[in-house]
Order: structure tokens, then C-alpha cells, then sequence
């Protein structure tokens, strides 16, 4: 006897969990059940197990499964969702047996990001992940056909419907990809933009949950969304932000990373992602109060090496020191040669900002010129300059009516600045000393 899918699987489900040693296969059970309720879905039971290594036809074992099947018919529940990746196969022979859907944690995460994708471009990287995902699953609704052979005479409908369905899939994949081809090269085109005009980008990159979106909002004074909860922000929002003796930066909230994030998404997301790859700065936000911050760090650092963002760099801030058991207190990490390797904050109560701006400061900063500067009324378009680019601190008058003013940039803005006015640098630079031979 067949199984065809339910249409309509219920929101209750039963979860399953192998907890395999420590590898590839390992995955965590608390963020499971966060997964679950970020889907939108109601746990009513947990069946767990312990294996070395997956079975190859229901990933759990016939016995297992006669439980799974008892737990489904003592709650009356049509969904079972397991905290791994199943293989086509196996999700097959697992509806199969078992009469009810079954969801695999790459499907869960699909499933979330379908939800919370808010823009045109989120829509489409999501609708192509989940089309990428479905392509080698497309059989599972077609099982009662396997009977129909190829050969004159044997040739069935089923044949022909699913040679329709994939071509159908593949058609759709080209027009999305089509698509986000032109979104990628409008964003190529914003960053060449800044880059033009020298404005540097920070990339915000963490585990989900990390308090990314709260650290971005508590800074910038925007009004992305926030929640308690994965996945809470899929597209990028970008916003400037002024930092002393930096000037202004382009600060990119970016997508969430997890555990075994599923290979699709990261290739569906490549365009959203290339802000954190092409950035000046990493921030890497991490939960300083959670029990897996060593494992997250480690994930976000192997999705990072996936964009080849490894090599940038990067400053990791330890967020929600309010939450450590004996309380945090706000603070920098240095290496040895005193450059900034972490900063210790509070993005919910506002620790430690002042701290994170100096390391942002002294990480993005180059050469700084701090000097108080004569220019005469013929100097006008410089003083004019200088003012857009907010490099002037303070400002007098000279007895014999030249402008005093005091100038507090990045070197190379003031070579820029002097450039555009058609001033000589050696008027106001001196020229570095020629090493003696």
C-alpha cells in the first residue's frame, strides 16, 4: 500500500532526538526545541535515543520507530520533526511506516526562514533554498508509480508528471537565480559606492540569538525587528554611524548563523552574506551567558570560512554580560600588541558602548591627523570641506584675519579633502623623514 502525504500536516508534533557522540551528527537539544517553537509549532512529546551512527533506512531504528508510531496515535498528532538531516530515503520510509509527515531539521530552518522573510529579496533567497531542498524529495509524492517501467507499452503518467514537476522546479530555480543575479549586482554596486567614497563597512555576524539585532538597534537608534527567539532577522539592514576619529561607518545587521546551517541556505543567502564578506570589520556578537558559547563560536567561524570572510577582521563582543551568574563587568580584551580582541557588553541594559566604540575606533582607524591648521579667505572650499566631513573640532580668528582650525580626521580624509580644494599636501603635511642610508 502506498503513502501519500496528508494536505494539511496539524501544528502538534512529536520531536525526535539522537544524541550521537561527539562529531558531525551531534546536535543540541535545547536549540532544538527552540527551533521548534520558533517554527510555530506545539511539542507535545520527545522521543530521544543514543546510536554511534544513523541507521541507514529510518535514521532511528525499527524500534524506535514503533514508539514514534505508539506516541502518534496516544496524541492524535500528524507531524514528527527530527533534530537531524534525514536523507531522502529515509524521510520516505519514515512516512511511510509511520502514516503522518515527517520534517527534518533542514526543513524546520526552512521553514522559519519562509516566515520571517520579510523583503522581496529575503522571499526569493528562502523560495530558492526550499526548491534546491525539494528537488531530491520530489519522488516522495509519486511512490505509487515506481510500479510504471520505461519501455513501449510500460511508459505510465507517473513518468510524465514527475518529468513535468522537475522541470517545473528547474524553471522556477533559473528565474529566482535570474533575479537575485540583479540584486547581487545593485549591491555590488552600493558597496563599490562606499567604497568609492571611503566609508567602511562593519559587518555584524553571530550565532542566532546572539543579540545582534538589539546591539544594532541600541546603537543605531533603529527599528529592526528583535525578539528573543531564532532567526528573529533574515534581511540585512544597513544604517550609518559615527565614530570618533573614524568618522562615519556603514553598520550590517546581518542573517543569523546556527548549527549545521544547511549548505542551500548559505548559497541562497550568498548575496545577503557578501556584506559580511566584503566588510572592513567583522563584529562577531556572541552570548556571552550561554552553556554552548565555545560550540556557537566555532559554527559562526565555519560559516564564515564557507564565505571566505575567515580572513578579515574581527572583533568579537561578548554580549549580555547581565545575565553571567556573577555578574559582568564591561570591559576590553587585548593581544599582545595591545590591539583590541574583544569587548565585554550589555546591548539590552547599554554596557559597555563607550568601550565597544574605542575598539571599533582604534580597529577601523589608520593614521590620524590632529593638528590646528592657518587657512586665509582664498582657503574657503577647504574649511567648506572639511565641515561636510566633520573633521573640524573647533575654529578661531587670527589677528591678521586668517582662520584657525582645529582639524581631528583620518589622514587620509585630510589628503582627500586637501585634493578636492587643489592644495598642496606639503603645506599642511610634512613629508616623512627619508631613511637614512
Amino acid at each position: 500500500m502506498f503513502f501519500e502525504r496528508p494536505n494539511n500536516g496539524g501544528e502538534t508534533a512529536i520531536l525526535v532526538h539522537v544524541d550521537f557522540p561527539e562529531g558531525a551528527n551531534r546536535e543540541d537539544l535545547n536549540e532544538f526545541r527552540e527551533l521548534v517553537i520558533s517554527a510555530g509549532a506545539d511539542p507535545v512529546d520527545l522521543v530521544t535515543t543514543k546510536r554511534d551512527v544513523p541507521d541507514v533506512k529510518t535514521f532511528v531504528g525499527k524500534g524506535k520507530v514503533e514508539d514514534i508510531a505508539e506516541l502518534l496515535r496516544l496524541h492524535d498528532v500528524q507531524l514528527v520533526i527530527f533534530n537531524h538531516a534525514l536523507s531522502p530515503r529515509q524521510e520516505r520510509n519514515l512516512e511511510g511506516i509511520l502514516q503522518a509527515r515527517v520534517l527534518d531539521r533542514t526543513g524546520l530552518i526552512l521553514d522559519i526562514f519562509a516566515q520571517r522573510a520579510r523583503t522581496h529579496e529575503g522571499k526569493l533567497q528562502v523560495e530558492l533554498a526550499q526548491l534546491q531542498h525539494q528537488s531530491t524529495r520530489l519522488i516522495r509524492g509519486w511512490t505509487h508509480l515506481e510500479r510504471q517501467k520505461g519501455g513501449i507499452g510500460m511508459r505510465g503518467p507517473g513518468e510524465t508528471q514527475l518529468e513535468t514537476d522537475r522541470r517545473l522546479l528547474r524553471d522556477r530555480v533559473k528565474k529566482i537565480n535570474s533575479r537575485l543575479d540583479k540584486v547581487r549586482a545593485q549591491r555590488n554596486q552600493s558597496r563599490r559606492a562606499r567604497k568609492r567614497s571611503a566609508i567602511p563597512t562593519v559587518a555584524i555576524v553571530g550565532y542566532t540569538n546572539a543579540g545582534k539585532s538589539t546591539l544594532f538597534n541600541a546603537l543605531t537608534e533603529a527599528e529592526v525587528y528583535a525578539a528573543d527567539q531564532l532567526f528573529a532577522t533574515l534581511d540585512p539592514t544597513l544604517r550609518r554611524y559615527n565614530i570618533e576619529d573614524v568618522g562615519e561607518v556603514v553598520l550590517a545587521d546581518t542573517v543569523g548563523f546556527i548549527r549545521h546551517l544547511p549548505h542551500k541556505l548559505v548559497e541562497a543567502f550568498r548575496a545577503t552574506l557578501q556584506e559580511a564578506a566584503e566588510a572592513d570589520l567583522l563584529m562577531h556578537v556572541i552570548d556571552c551567558a550561554s552553556d554552548e558559547r565555545e560550540g556557537n563560536i566555532e559554527q559562526v567561524e565555519l560559516v564564515l570560512s564557507e564565505i571566505n570572510a575567515d580572513t578579515l577582521p574581527e572583533l568579537r563582543v561578548y554580549n549580555k554580560i547581565d545575565l553571567l551568574e556573577h555578574g559582568g563587568e564591561a570591559r576590553i580584551d587585548r593581544r599582545e600588541d595591545g590591539t583590541p580582541e574583544a569587548v565585554w557588553v550589555s546591548a539590552q541594559e547599554g554596557l559597555g558602548f563607550d568601550l565597544l566604540r574605542q575598539a571599533m575606533g582604534e580597529l577601523l582607524g589608520e593614521e590620524l591627523y590632529a593638528e590646528t591648521i592657518a587657512l586665509t579667505p582664498a582657503d574657503a572650499r577647504l574649511r567648506a570641506i572639511l565641515y561636510d566631513l566633520s573633521g573640524v573640532q573647533g575654529e578661531a580668528f587670527a589677528d591678521n584675519g586668517d582662520m584657525l582650525i582645529d582639524v581631528r580626521m583620518q589622514l587620509q580624509d585630510f589628503r582627500r579633502a586637501l585634493s578636492k580644494a587643489e592644495i598642496p599636501e606639503a603645506r599642511f603635511i610634512e613629508p616623512p623623514e627619508e631613511p637614512w642610508q
